[in-house]
């Protein structure tokens, strides 16, 4: 006889006594819910994507990486030239060109959020190997054409603020340059932090001496579209072509590499992230340039006080406001963060073209070679600024080209290849910067 407790010791139906002709198989055990997962004490919950703000945010320090090399000392020279020959004429010049600036470092960054690769080692890949040699030269002779102008403005500088000789002034900020590498790529957040600090500085310097002189009453009539000659229509091509700097195209195009994989949705978030964070950081730079020549303009235009140089600048600066260091310092910070800005860049361009990687301390010890000697043999220090810039004109067509070209093209950006619109864009871009670039080089020649 059956014990009675076994019918609730086995399960409904299995209790069926079997015939000769049926198979027993047991029936499967029934499903029990899953309990919810309580969270682990100690562990965080998944990271959810940064959306909006603070995506924007997250891609700030690179942009304002980048945005060093629109500040640099070639940008000052020609700002405060551009003030002190013609007054606010060409302020409209400077809000120009930092929109093209914005729309190249958009197309360098869209390559690298497309791709996973950046601009250099896309050229590796994708042209003859002679080819892609040849543009790995320019590309490093352009590196050390930024190197030239970052020297000679952090030599000057430190000349303004303590009177030190140009040639140990130079030695001074090499090493500054290499202790400010120290912090990358390793400390890349470090160097970003740091960077931002020098451009702060620079900010604070710009918008000191202009609040001071009152440089921005009647600013606004040098946004009407116009020129005076063949001499402005030179400085115009001066400051556009010193906007579009073709180093930083490669680092832009780096420093927005995401993995190829990644879903396409995630693509488009951090392109507009990125997009944001480059108009804000551009748009800093742009402020910063609009003060240097706005401030030429009010204190320096029609007094015949000063040659054009940066010493020149100083010194009449001095006349008309007194005494004071914020415009030496500013030309430091720029210097130091430029040089600092246009080492790394090196590295990703050799990294790219070659793949091959060499320490950042010695590649600064290498590319600061000539510019120190440039300075020990005497170099006036403007020409020198005005030679780098002819060196940088030289370059930004081997940059600018392929950027549009592969930008251009499905297959290389697949879903993120530029619309119609944009191609025509950069397109005229493109045609304005080298055509300008040309005729700067063609001035610088004769």
């Amino acid at each position: 006889m059956l014990d009675p407790r076994a019918y609730h010791a086995v399960p409904v139906g299995t209790l069926r006594p079997p015939t000769s002709d049926t198979p027993v198989h047991p029936l499967p055990a029934p499903a029990t819910p899953t309990p919810p997962r309580e969270p682990v004490p100690g562990k965080s919950r998944p990271r959810r994507p940064r959306t909006g703000f603070r995506a924007a945010l997250a891609m700030l320090g690179p942009s304002l990486v980048v945005s060093v090399a629109y500040m640099d000392p070639g940008n000052f020279a020609t700002n405060m030239t551009a003030g002190t020959r013609y007054g606010p004429l060409l302020l409209w010049v400077i809000g120009f060109a930092d929109i093209m600036a914005v729309f190249v470092q958009y197309l360098a960054c869209k390559l690298g959020v497309a791709t996973g690769r950046d601009l250099p080692e896309l050229c590796r890949e994708r042209v003859p190997r002679p080819v892609a040699r040849g543009l790995w030269v320019q590309a490093e002779l352009v590196a050390m054409a930024t190197d030239l102008a970052e020297f000679v403005g952090g030599a000057v500088a430190l000349h303004l603020l303590f009177g030190m000789p140009l040639l140990p002034a130079a030695f001074v900020v090499a090493g500054c340059s290499l202790l400010l590498l120290m912090l990358a790529p390793e400390g890349r957040r470090r160097f970003e932090t740091v960077t931002a600090v020098l451009l702060l500085v620079i900010l604070a310097g710009a918008a000191y001496q202009s609040c001071a002189a009152g440089s921005w009453t009647g600013s606004l009539e040098g946004m009407r579209p116009r020129l005076q000659g063949t001499d402005s229509l030179l400085l115009t091509t001066g400051i556009i072509g010193a906007t579009v700097m073709p180093h930083v195209i490669y680092l832009r195009s780096s420093l927005s590499r995401v993995p190829a994989d990644r879903p396409l949705a995630r693509k488009r978030q951090a392109l507009r992230a990125h997009r944001t964070a480059i108009v804000v950081a551009l748009g800093l730079a742009g402020l910063v340039n609009a003060a240097m020549l706005v401030l030429a303009a009010s204190t320096l235009h029609g007094s015949g006080r000063t040659a054009e140089t940066l010493d020149g600048f100083h010194r009449g600066l001095g006349d008309v406001l007194g005494p004071g260091a914020a415009f030496a310092l500013a030309l430091l910070a720029s210097g130091l963060a430029s040089a600092g800005v246009g080492t790394f860049a090196g590295q990703v361009i050799m990294r790219g073209f070659l793949h091959r990687q060499v320490p950042l301390t010695l590649r600064r010890i290498l590319t600061m070679t000539p510019p120190l000697a440039v300075l020990a043999l005497g170099t006036d220090p403007t020409r020198a600024l005005v030679l780098s810039q002819v060196v940088l004109s030289f370059g930004i067509p081997f940059a600018l080209v392929p950027l549009l070209l592969f930008t251009a093209r499905r297959s290389v950006m697949g879903p993120l290849v530029n619309r119609p619109s944009t191609t025509v864009a950069a397109v005229l871009v493109c045609a304005v910067v080298v055509g300008l670039n040309l005729f700067l080089v063609g001035q610088a020649l004769l």
